[in-house]
């Protein structure tokens, strides 16, 4: 069971994108795309300042289409956002120390720019390891087993679409070295994996203001605003141009995390547009030629953007 309900409309809507998308990019093949979407129809209970409860939250249905969600995918960065949640949970729980400057320093570059090396700290705080040379075996089962605590927590959920993610790796430029390459597999066996129906789910929480607490949420979400009328000169690196953002007009309003390397171009946002529903949609799509393509998540974004304006 998923979070959300599947409809006809959606269905055939969703069907059609794809469809459209196939046509219009002929290298990208059937199985190197993964697409989660979400409808917030009236009355939205989300992206409300944390108006409501998490069970009145829970209970309210939304519909939703998905075209392979359940795949388990390499996501790139947009696994920062398991651990930003993982981090606002921790602080919460006071199972690490108020947020510190350099911590607070780190969420903000991991989300808003993407750091790896952010993101590497981030994930020294959560498992209280560190990166290194080569352990014994005994203390690297220590480690390991400490390393996997993000994994316990989504797991502890106990949602369904958390039981077959890994988030326990960190992200890399040049790759691992040392016990972290050793983590990670002969064959990067234990890569992260995600699927795009977690992600959605995890990301709905954020919006729904329900993730950790209300005032949490709203923090979170603050780090995921993206600016579109004023985007960094980097166009490498600012997570719309060539992403989701990339194909909506400049009165729409976006929170999202991105993800790329040379395999994969990822992104998961929620979305605002004027007079509409606003939405959530999680696009992921594998191979080279994918990922090198700066055009098919705009596509993939504005036929959604008009689908939605035809609901």
């Amino acid at each position: 069971m998923v979070f959300f309900n599947k409809d006809e409309q959606l269905e055939n809507l969703g069907n059609s994108i794809l469809d459209a998308t196939w046509a219009a990019f002929g290298t990208l093949a059937r199985n190197q795309i993964a697409l989660t979407w979400v409808v917030y129809d009236p009355p939205v209970l989300v992206n409300t300042g944390g108006a409501l409860t998490p069970n009145a939250f829970w209970d309210h249905p939304v519909r939703g289409f998905t075209y392979r969600g359940v795949e388990r995918i390499y996501p790139a960065s947009v696994v920062k956002l398991f651990y930003l949640v993982a981090v606002n949970e921790w602080l919460e729980k006071g199972m690490i120390q108020q947020a510190s400057k350099e911590l607070e320093r780190a969420l903000r570059d991991m989300i808003v720019d993407s750091s790896n090396d952010a993101t590497s700290l981030v994930v020294d705080i959560l498992s209280g390891t560190t990166s290194g040379v080569e352990l014994p075996i005994g203390p690297f089962e220590t480690w390991k087993y400490q390393r996997n605590i993000v994994n316990r927590y989504y797991q502890s959920l106990g949602w369904e679409e958390m039981e077959t993610i890994n988030a326990c790796q960190k992200t890399w430029g040049d790759g691992p070295y040392g016990r972290e390459r050793a983590f990670v597999g002969e064959l990067l066996e234990n890569r992260n994996m995600l699927t795009t129906n977690a992600i959605a789910k995890l990301l709905h929480s954020i919006v729904g203001g329900v993730a950790v607490s209300s005032g949490r949420s709203q923090a979170m979400m603050a780090l995921l605003k993206r600016n579109l009328n004023d985007l960094p000169a980097d166009t490498e690196e600012n997570q719309v141009t060539g992403f989701l953002g990339g194909g909506l007009t400049e009165n729409a309003q976006i929170w999202s995390k991105a993800g790329w390397t040379s395999q994969v171009r990822h992104d998961a946002a929620y979305i605002e547009i004027p007079e509409q529903r606003p939405y959530l949609l999680v696009v992921f799509t594998e191979g080279k030629a994918q990922a090198k393509s700066r055009a098919i998540l705009p596509f993939v974004s504005k036929l959604v953007a008009d689908a939605i304006a035809s609901l």
